[in-house]
């Protein structure tokens, strides 16, 4: 099944991939498309880029950069992007807080924080699982406690993705200790210089620096830093996770990874017929979730995620983690040579971090474990 786009559409697409393959840093692309890390100021430069051509946030309110997209130019915008080796707007600023202070902010926080949010001037750090709070979030015992009009917090966050690099950080915060679960939880903005705030590594399997412990020691915060109600954090949080589920399908960037594999390894695939079976049966599968974000975002109303979001996120990431075993698979010895001399072979060689590294997508945004027990409640009904 291919999607049949109207003439305008499909003057759309090649505007958004003229501008990705033409206009966009090579070098950054060639990043990407080698599966090597981004340092920081790419990550920067690549969303100043597409934020200065209006691109960067384009789901957002038209007030704040957003482009008064339709669901489906959304999404095409999100797969040429992808098919192009161009990095996705930084998740913490585009699809997580920001979405959050234009929909809960009050007009002062909008005016503040949006603009350099979109524009990646404040690099935003999740914050909300704990030690013995990740899929029981609603369980999390970091504390805000007011003093005058400030709050002062105290606790510990666990695994905030290049929480090294943050500015800003978005946790999750207990505001009423007597409140029963999920009640009592609040949204603050804390600025990650504050005095008593510190951000330890921790070091993941594949040996690289990419997550974090972050430590709250009586942290002062302004009291207008809360965002929207008090106590009302929870529905915060739902909304915040159902944006993160839908970002976190990347079909665009598996479907481009499978490609690869399925150039290099082309002789080796040809000559297995159950390696060829794999790979038709996973290009199945992700032609199949394609459509399936199409109807997802298309039934997604006034902001808010579809609850079939939490679909893409189990499917996409099982297909994301599927796809990086295959790489292993085909690229054999050469993933743990150091083949730096050689294009194709060190392009295998680091299939095994990235293997490794997606063992957390089952986990992060939810774990798929909990993801099921929400589509078994909110969409089968049980």
């Amino acid at each position: 099944m291919k999607l049949e786009l109207s003439a305008e559409l499909q003057e759309f697409r090649e505007e958004l991939r003229t501008f990705f393959t033409t206009k966009f840093p090579d070098e950054i692309r060639r990043t990407v498309a080698e599966g090597r890390e981004l340092t920081k100021d790419q990550i920067v430069e690549s969303m100043r880029v597409l934020n200065a051509e209006g691109l960067a946030v384009p789901a957002w309110p038209a007030e704040w950069g957003g482009r008064d997209w339709t669901d489906l130019q959304r999404h095409i915008w999100h797969e040429e992007l992808q098919a192009a080796c161009v990095p996705m707007p930084l998740a913490f600023n585009a699809s997580m807080i920001g979405p959050v202070i234009a929909h809960f902010g009050t007009q002062e926080q909008k005016e503040k924080f949006l603009p350099a949010t979109a524009n990646l001037d404040i690099w935003w750090s999740q914050g909300f699982s704990e030690p013995d709070s990740g899929s029981d979030l609603a369980s999390l015992r970091t504390s805000a406690v007011r003093d005058g009009d400030d709050w002062i917090v105290n606790g510990q966050k666990t695994w905030p993705t290049l929480g090294q690099h943050g500015d800003w950080i978005f946790p999750l915060v207990r505001t009423d200790p007597e409140g029963t679960q999920p009640a009592g939880i609040s949204m603050l903005l804390i600025d990650m210089r504050s005095e008593g705030l510190e951000v330890r590594p921790i070091q993941l399997i594949d040996g690289s620096h990419e997550v974090n412990e972050v430590w709250f020691d009586n942290v002062r915060v302004p009291g207008e830093n809360l965002v929207g109600e008090l106590n009302g954090g929870w529905a915060i949080a739902k909304f915040l996770l159902g944006n993160e589920r839908v970002g976190v399908a990347p079909v665009g960037a598996t479907k481009r990874v499978l490609a690869r594999a399925k150039e290099l390894g082309r002789a080796t695939i040809e000559a297995d017929p159950l390696l060829r079976a794999r790979v038709a049966e996973l290009e199945n599968e992700l032609l199949a979730l394609e459509l399936t974000v199409l109807r997802v975002t298309a039934d997604s109303a006034d902001g808010e995620p579809h609850p079939a979001s939490s679909v893409l996120k189990l499917r996409g990431t099982e297909l994301q983690q599927a796809v990086s075993e295959l790489v292993v698979d085909l690229g054999g010895p050469a993933t743990l040579q150091s083949g730096e001399d050689d294009d194709v072979a060190a392009w295998f060689t680091r299939s095994t971090p990235a293997y490794l590294n997606l063992r957390k997508a089952s986990i992060y945004g939810g774990s798929n474990e909990i993801q099921r027990q929400i589509i078994s409640r909110t969409i089968l009904g049980l």
